[in-house]
């Protein structure tokens, strides 16, 4: 087996950490419980890609705007749809990053970092380079913020928890697409 084709065969699992991860965050109005570090901010923003289907049959549905408005994309979540993009917004203490998580290959993009209080000394090689190793550690926070928040999600999924976390996460889709399941 080839990597385009185990890439391909794991995708649900990038699919279902996104949609665990947006349930976590409404869950406690976008805090979230990082053993170890604490509550962070999680929230949902403006761009959210959900596919439907397999191969050459697949639907794509995109949906934006402010974070309310993602009640589409919650609808798409109770007709099976899966979301395989979004937009997130995290923040850690005093730094808040903003990424776009595409769920097959964990891969980010748009990526805006924290605004960093590096000084501007023009030409100045020394001062270049701390700000391009700050940004550097930068990336690296927020490579580990979403790696935890990974493992987080792994530690319950491939446990017995994840039988009770689904029926939170069914429960939350359906209150939220006007959807009643009989």
């Amino acid at each position: 087996m080839d990597l385009v084709d185990l890439i391909q065969e794991k995708r649900f699992l990038g699919q279902e950490f996104l949609a665990w991860l947006w349930y976590k965050s409404e869950e406690r109005g976008g805090n979230v419980d990082l053993p170890g570090t604490g509550d962070i901010l999680v929230v949902f923003e403006k761009h959210m890609l959900l596919e439907y289907g397999e191969g050459a049959d697949s639907e794509k549905l995109i949906c934006r705007g402010l974070q309310t408005e993602l009640k589409e994309a919650r609808a798409g979540l109770a007709l099976g749809k899966k979301p395989e993009q979004a937009r997130i917004r995290l923040a850690r203490g005093d730094f808040e990053f903003s990424v776009t998580l595409t769920a097959a290959s964990m891969e980010f993009r748009s990526v805006r970092l924290p605004k960093t209080a590096g000084a501007d000394d023009g030409d100045d090689p020394d001062s270049l380079e701390g700000q391009i190793l700050e940004r550097i550690s930068l990336f690296e926070d927020l490579t580990k913020l979403v790696n935890e928040l990974f493992a987080m999600f792994i530690n319950i999924r491939a446990t017995g928890k994840w039988p009770d976390e689904l029926v939170k996460i069914r429960d939350w889709v359906n209150s939220g697409s006007g959807r009643v399941e009989v």
